[in-house]
C-alpha cells in the first residue's frame, strides 16, 4: 500500500517520468508515513486525443503538461496529512522537472486494509 497511477500526455522522456515517480514516492514516505520499500507505481502515457481535461477548473488553469496522480491507500489519514502530501508533491515536481503546480492533479482513493493482496492470494493486512 499505496498503489499510485500517474497519467500524462505521451512524449516525455523516461527520466522525466522517473522523476515524477520519485517525487511522488518520496512525498508519501515523508508526509504520510509510507514505508520506503512500499513502491508500486503505474505510469501511463496517453495520446493527446485521449487525454481530456478542463483547460480551467476552480480558477486553476491546466496545460498539456497536466499530470494526473491517483493514489489508492489505506483509509484514516487526517486532512492535515493529505494537505501536506499534496503540497509536497506539487512543490517537489516544480523543483524536479519544472512542472507548474497548477498542472498537478491529485486524487486519493481510500480503502479498508482488507482490500489488499500483495501476492500469494492472501489479504496480508486483513485481521
Amino acid at each position: 500500500m499505496p498503489l499510485v497511477r500517474i497519467s500524462l500526455i505521451e512524449g516525455k522522456n523516461a527520466e522525466y517520468r522517473r522523476k515524477i515517480g520519485d517525487v511522488v514516492h518520496q512525498a508519501m514516505v515523508d508526509k504520510i508515513n509510507c514505508p520506503p520499500q512500499d513502491r508500486f507505481q503505474l505510469i501511463s502515457e496517453h495520446p493527446k486525443g485521449n487525454y481530456l481535461y478542463a483547460s480551467e477548473y476552480l480558477n486553476i488553469p491546466h496545460t498539456d503538461d497536466l499530470v494526473v496522480i491517483q493514489i489508492t491507500l489505506n483509509e484514516g489519514r487526517t486532512v492535515e496529512l493529505k494537505k501536506a502530501l499534496y503540497k509536497a508533491i506539487a512543490e517537489g515536481l516544480q523543483k524536479a522537472i519544472g512542472l507548474k503546480p497548477q498542472d498537478v492533479f491529485i486524487s486519493l482513493v481510500e480503502v479498508k486494509k482488507e482490500n489488499w493482496s500483495f501476492g500469494n492470494g492472501v489479504a496480508q493486512y486483513a485481521p
